[in-house]
């Protein structure tokens, strides 16, 4: 059965990130991506290594593509690398490097990667240093840019995942916590917790401005005082402040949080393999991997034909079929079953009470919520 998307999907996954935001606030670039280095690292599960020609070489069958690795890069092998490479002989070299590593090559001029694939916070900020090829939508044929949400000149929508409640079924077997309010309610509530460190991506201030009673349409531009006013309310129930997702579902798989802030598709793993855990969906957080291609790339042009056939409607399916992230492609749904549809954070069905991250909004603030952040683990 298809699944199609209602209007909300392309306005939810629109991304705030317009010109006019990536052009503002070059100035603070090089603090944000000395703060990025962890960003760009591999939080998918396994190591990430470069394999088949040398790195950086010009080469007619090859594009060099940042990847996290882990389930990740598992899931864009199966449902498009290995086909990609049958259909145009073009090999992918999956790139092991994080943001500081890119920053020198630009800054270098030696340019040693074609397409960026990272969060959206990393990819602006790389917009705003001009690192990234402005996107010529006259270079796809498999790919409507209409259908692909975000599209701006630096970089486009690649798949889009969630920061979700996770729970133990067994702790909370006859009720569990429906809300970050309830997530703070201990006493109701009582268990091991986890939230997010700043090294990870981003530390919850949403979730903790939605437990202390902001609305979901409210929530920008953040009250940072409020918001870790809020999380020090719950620190003593904090077993440890995850700093990558493989520690958040690990101390999830083994119990020892009951309670999490954790992104969906890490969660989904145990799940799968039939840990007692959930996910409530009320009041998702909602993110963005992008696609970008770097300025200077040495594989332009495989650049551009690896990401079109990446976005094509069934290529981006058969990736939510591996992994449960939703396609940036809104013609995707129209290959998608409804078993697997139900199991994305962009199902029709989960939009009215998620929100969307506000990317102009941590970019221009990263820097001093991380200077807030480290002052907050000393107070500790």
């Amino acid at each position: 059965m298809k699944r199609h998307p209602d209007h909300r999907v392309a306005r939810l996954l629109d991304s705030s990130t317009s010109r006019r935001g990536l052009l503002r606030g070059g100035a603070r670039l090089g603090a944000g991506l000395a703060g990025l280095g962890l960003l760009l690292s591999n939080d998918w599960g396994r190591p990430v290594y470069a394999v088949g020609r040398p790195v950086g070489s010009a080469q007619a069958g090859q594009v060099l593509v940042r990847t996290p690795g882990g389930a990740y890069e598992d899931a864009w092998r199966k449902a498009a690398w290995e086909p990609f490479a049958a259909e145009t002989g073009i090999q992918v070299v999956p790139i092991a490097t994080n943001a500081a590593k890119i920053q020198a090559m630009v800054e270098s001029g030696n340019i040693e990667l074609d397409v960026l694939d990272s969060g959206e916070l990393v990819a602006a900020l790389f917009a705003r240093r001009g690192a990234l090829e402005s996107i010529d939508k006259s270079r796809f044929s498999r790919t409507n840019p209409a259908d692909v949400s975000p599209w701006n000149e630096a970089y486009t929508g690649n798949i889009a995942y969630a920061t979700v409640l996770g729970y133990n079924t067994e702790t909370f077997a006859s009720g569990h916590p429906t809300s970050w309010a309830e997530f703070w309610d201990v006493a109701k509530f009582p268990g091991a917790r986890s939230l997010q460190d700043a090294a990870a991506e981003f530390p919850n201030l949403e979730q903790a401005l939605l437990a202390d009673g902001v609305a979901l349409n409210a929530l920008y531009p953040l009250d940072v005082d409020r918001a870790f006013n809020k999380l020090k309310t719950i620190r003593r129930s904090i077993v440890k402040w995850w700093d990558s997702g493989a520690v958040s579902a690990q101390l999830m798989a083994d119990k020892q949080v009951v309670l999490s802030s954790i992104w969906n598709g890490r969660i989904q793993v145990p799940i799968d393999q039939g840990a007692p855990l959930a996910i409530e969906w009320n009041q998702a957080q909602h993110l963005l991997q992008i696609f970008g291609i770097m300025k200077g790339a040495p594989n332009l042009d495989n650049a551009y034909r690896y990401i079109d056939f990446c976005l094509s409607p069934r290529v981006q399916a058969a990736f939510a079929k591996e992994i449960p992230y939703g396609p940036a492609n809104k013609q995707a749904f129209e290959f998608i079953d409804t078993a697997t549809a139900a199991r994305l954070p962009t199902a029709p069905d989960k939009l009215p009470t998620a929100f969307v991250t506000n990317i102009n909004w941590w970019v221009d603030n990263q820097q001093k919520v991380i200077e807030r952040w480290q002052e907050f683990l000393l107070e500790a």
